[in-house]
């Protein structure tokens, strides 16, 4: 049986652009297998505050990224990875995964009809398939990653008959 880990990244503002801040990983159980702050190589703009829960001392006690990407990649390898907008998580890792064992919540076609093929929010689907309030006040990745995972766990079957 493959793996199942869902994913969720958070950034702050740099200089440059954004820098990925934390990285989070779920289990099928909903179980953290990774929870790791990454200590920036630039100098933070933006803690985005509005947003995470991310502070100043977060980073600065955090691991440097190659081995939070070390770690993921170890992770992730051979599993089918579940997140919302992938693309852009492992963009922020400066990874790859095969699509074939990708399942991006934002790009599930059922999902794309049922929202006329607008973006559609994790709050918003976590909502309407769950029943369940998230990112009611900060993002928390670890909740986020919980909910991408869920709501895969509810549509897998269908999905990946589909594959």
């Amino acid at each position: 049986m493959t793996l199942k880990y869902a994913i969720d990244c958070e950034t702050v503002g740099c200089v440059a652009g954004s820098f990925l801040a934390r990285v989070s990983i779920v289990n099928e159980h909903g179980f953290p297998v990774l929870d790791e702050y990454v200590r920036p190589t630039a100098m933070v703009t933006d803690y985005r505050n509005i947003t995470t829960e991310i502070k100043k001392n977060h980073l600065e006690n955090g691991s440097d990224l190659p081995t939070v990407r070390n770690k993921v990649a170890n992770i992730i390898k051979g599993c089918i990875l579940i997140g919302h907008y992938l693309k852009f998580e492992l963009e922020a890792l400066s990874l790859s995964h095969p699509e074939i064992n990708q399942r991006d919540l934002a790009t599930y076609e059922p999902f794309l009809r049922k929202y006329h093929y607008n973006p559609v929010a994790l709050k918003t689907l976590a909502r309407d398939v769950l029943g369940r309030s998230i990112q009611e006040d900060e993002h928390d990745s670890i909740e986020d990653a919980r909910a991408c995972m869920d709501i895969y766990l509810k549509v897998a079957s269908e999905w990946d008959s589909d594959i």
